[in-house]
């Protein structure tokens, strides 16, 4: 506890006094000695000011957890639609969330009425990601940052950038990056936040001055409001709605890409529609279909641009239907 309470009040005084404390503290880390290391150090340096001596003293002691890249490897994604979608079904979930809902109305409103963001996607992403506080992830965040930074090459650099950033976080905070802890890839607090976006997105919604994505469901809140309308949120716009296809063609609908929209009467003319006959469509609306895998064979949906935005979240297209069931359900409620 004494190392960590006097290395984080170290960024500002001078750097012979720091580096004596630093070097007084720092310990090895399992990763020093990767020929990637130096490399990071100087990029982190470079990109937040900060000394080769704090970057050493924050990756003190750094352990490298192999079972995060067998995790990596097998993200619950890899299953089909039918049983994804099961994890966010449970009677319990929806029950927090109604829960989470009535203790948090008024903040909801607040960031509905603020951003343009739907209560939907906001309940439903804080429900998916986390079960509404429930489960913010009990891994050392910099510990499974650097073992991805280090040891996943697929997206080395993108996991040395958030390790960076984490870095650069908790030395602007003052937290003890030992203290930091959260989902096998990095991901903290009630909305799961990568460190950079914490940084560029993360608002303070709860009005004391401090942004607290681990400890306060408002700024959570206009947290993930704020990430969604920043990536293209659209105000008074629908997310999706259930599909029927009557074609025998489905590779001729369904979306290759949710960024390139096509006018819903072209989607029409080749055999899709809604499955709720009350929904009206207007043709020149730019929509995607997608399909996911029931038990029963396929299942088809016509989203709309802010159901992509909610991909900018996650990339998977049964999370953000997650997403969107999730809240959909809640706000019924």
């Amino acid at each position: 506890m004494l190392k960590n309470t006097v290395i984080y009040k170290l960024r500002n005084i001078g750097l012979a006094t720091s580096a004596f404390f630093l070097s007084s503290f720092s310990q090895a880390n399992d990763f020093i000695n990767d020929p990637n290391y130096n490399n990071f150090k100087i990029k982190t340096m470079q990109t937040y000011g900060l000394t080769s001596q704090q970057i050493d003293m924050a990756m003190s002691d750094a352990k490298n957890l192999p079972n995060i890249i067998n995790i990596m490897n097998r993200p619950g994604e890899s299953k089909p639609w039918y049983e994804y979608k099961t994890n966010f079904r449970a009677q319990s979930l929806i029950n927090r969330g109604v829960q989470f809902r009535n203790q948090y109305q008024d903040v909801l409103n607040r960031a509905e009425q603020q951003y343009g963001v739907s209560q939907i996607a906001i309940l439903g992403i804080l429900g998916v990601e986390t079960g509404y506080g429930a489960n913010k992830g009990n891994i050392n965040t910099r510990n499974a940052l650097a073992t991805l930074a280090f040891g996943y090459p697929r997206r080395a650099e993108y996991f040395q950038n958030e390790l960076g950033a984490l870095i650069d976080w908790t030395y602007k905070e003052g937290y003890p990056i030992n203290s930091i802890v959260g989902s096998y890839a990095g991901a903290i607090g009630y909305p799961q936040f990568m460190p950079s976006n914490i940084e560029k997105l993360a608002v303070d919604f709860d009005g004391n001055g401090h942004i607290d994505l681990r400890n306060s469901p408002a700024d959570a809140i206009g947290s993930i409001a704020n990430y969604l309308a920043k990536n293209g949120w659209q105000r008074d716009q629908p997310i999706a709605f259930p599909a029927r296809y009557a074609g025998n063609n489905p590779d001729s609908v369904i979306a290759k890409d949710l960024t390139q929209p096509t006018p819903f009467g072209a989607l029409k003319d080749l055999g899709i529609s809604p499955l709720n006959p009350i929904v009206k469509i207007d043709n020149l609306d730019m929509v995607n279909v997608i399909q996911l895998q029931e038990d029963y064979g396929p299942s088809y949906y016509i989203t709309f641009p802010n159901f992509q935005v909610i991909t900018t979240y996650n990339k998977s297209r049964m999370y953000a239907t997650a997403v969107w069931q999730l809240g959909m359900e809640i706000v019924s409620q």
